[in-house]
């Protein structure tokens, strides 16, 4: 899981391993957010990182 600023820089570092990791991107900023606004973006992506998690383990 990273900001979308880092879509990018995680393509490149996954070519760059040869990995093929599974992504969530949550909006950037996140430093800035409060305590209220992270448990919902938290709560908004639960679903989709859940997921990946499974598939993965599967």
């Amino acid at each position: 899981m990273a900001t979308t600023e880092f879509i990018d820089a995680a393509a490149a570092q996954s070519r760059a391993l040869g990995t093929d990791p599974a992504y969530v991107f949550v909006p950037h900023p996140v430093q800035d957010r409060t305590d209220d606004e992270l448990r919902r973006m938290a709560d908004d992506h639960f679903e989709a990182i859940l997921a990946l998690l499974v598939k993965k383990a599967g």
